[in-house]
């Protein structure tokens, strides 16, 4: 990772975290562990590439005249869905894990109840966060929809329960990839497309931007299965090896090593080739899709 995007992820994520820490500042009278949960859940360590993603691109299209603080609320909005989907996923009823991002998750920490609550909460606070943000109303009816779209039923939550129903079950690739579209590419899109909105997008570079968010969404999942295979649980910060013992599919039991590593940098050239489309400077979003291929965690 080159220093400049290290110095870029790293103000990102005190920006973000800061606006989190600022909306669950106040707790209310008797929930004190929901907003505990809550807190654990979403501030943990963690890559923060969902409102990245959301700075990066507005920072693209408005180049000098970037006002990352036009950017915070749907920054923050974005990872506390994100850590919402994390909490409910490790629940005992989903994938039952009891490590994530290097510690006990959530309902490990607290308890099976609070962790539902916790996510729960978090759901509904990121469309909180968006709606008491400074902007046009038409602005921020679009971000909206974007994120009520990309987070429900025919975005993320419709590829998790993809996901369940598939578990022993053999996938061919077109199913897998529209899975992971869902589950894991709706929202890292939407962080991308919210981004651009804020960045004054037209519908062209609009467009593009999706093209690019919707390859690296896919590889940050490619990359995700492959690591499962060939990274220890320390590095991870989760159990190395959970897809294959619950029997999953994934594109390294698709495609093989080799084939799902040949699948990565194909989606990655797809990504910098959106690019091209964009006006301006595109190098930090390239080196956003350079790190999400080589990551080792």
């Amino acid at each position: 990772m080159s220093a400049q995007l290290q110095t870029f992820l790293q103000q990102a994520a005190t920006r973000v975290e800061g606006q989190i820490e600022l909306a669950l500042g106040q707790t209310t009278t008797g929930a004190e562990t929901l907003f505990a949960a809550m807190r654990y859940g979403a501030l943990g360590p963690g890559k923060r590439l969902r409102p990245a993603l959301v700075y990066a691109c507005a920072q693209t299209l408005r180049g000098a005249d970037f006002e990352p603080e036009r950017c915070d609320a749907a920054a923050a909005a974005l990872e506390c869905i994100h850590a919402y989907s994390l909490v409910h996923d490790d629940l005992p009823a989903m994938d039952d894990d009891d490590l994530r991002r290097g510690r006990p998750t959530c309902h490990i920490e607290f308890d099976e109840a609070s962790a539902i609550l916790a996510g729960d909460a978090l759901q509904t606070q990121a469309f909180e966060l968006l709606l008491a943000s400074a902007g046009a109303p038409e602005l921020k009816l679009r971000l909206l929809a974007e994120l009520a779209e990309a987070a429900g039923s025919r975005g993320m939550v419709a590829g998790q329960a993809i996901d369940l129903d598939s578990v022993a079950k053999t996938l061919d690739l077109a199913r897998l990839e529209a899975m992971h579209r869902l589950k894991t590419g709706a929202l890292i899109r939407a962080s991308a497309r919210i981004g651009a909105l804020l960045g004054g997008a037209s519908e062209t570079q609009l467009a593009a931007i999706s093209r690019y968010a919707e390859a690296i969404g896919l590889a940050f999942q490619v990359q995700d299965d492959i690591l499962d295979v060939i990274a220890d649980t320390a590095t991870l910060g989760k159990t190395q090896g959970a897809d294959a013992a619950r029997n999953k599919p994934t594109y390294v039991s698709l495609l093989g090593l080799d084939g799902a590593r040949e699948k990565l940098q194909d989606l990655h050239r797809q990504a910098i080739d959106a690019l091209a489309q964009l006006p301006g400077d595109s190098g930090l979003l390239q080196q956003l899709a350079d790190y999400i291929v080589q990551r080792s965690h």
